[in-house]
């Protein structure tokens, strides 16, 4: 059987503001930084503050090798029937919530971050993006 002709499928770019709006529709995505000289990837589960993307982990690799150093993020959608979908990729500094912030970690607690995995989950950590990029893929550039 022939794949389908993919010529009349276009790639638009999104603007910012419809990352923003896709980025706090959903809950989970990638976290990637590099730990040593090799990436890592990791699931978690996050709430979107402003811009921010802010999520509770464990002490391990995230918090030992993803602080002041540059980190991405990335969520998407698919329909694999319809061939179409669309991709966010956000860049930026990661940091570990300091208890020395109080009001800020106060605020941020409240979010309503629910990790899927087990364990205690009380480092709260926030991407403060840098640059946030989209893409939509369709017959005419959209889902």
């Amino acid at each position: 059987m022939r794949p389908p002709d993919d010529r009349s499928r276009l790639t638009r770019r999104m603007a910012p503001d419809e990352c923003l709006l896709l980025l706090e529709a959903e809950d989970v995505g990638r976290l990637a930084i590099v730990q040593g000289h090799v990436p890592a990837i990791f699931p978690i589960n996050y709430r979107l503050d402003g811009g921010d993307i802010v999520f509770r982990t464990a002490p391990g690799a995230k918090v030992t090798h993803g602080p002041r150093a540059l980190a991405a993020f990335e969520i998407d959608g698919l329909d694999r029937e319809a061939r179409t979908g669309w991709s966010v990729v956000v860049v930026g500094a990661l940091e570990v919530l300091a208890p020395s912030d109080a009001a800020r970690l106060a605020r941020l607690e409240q979010l309503p971050i629910a990790p899927w995995a087990g364990g205690q989950k009380d480092v709260l950590m926030r991407l403060v993006p840098g640059t946030i990029t989209g893409r939509m893929i369709g017959p005419d550039g959209t889902t």
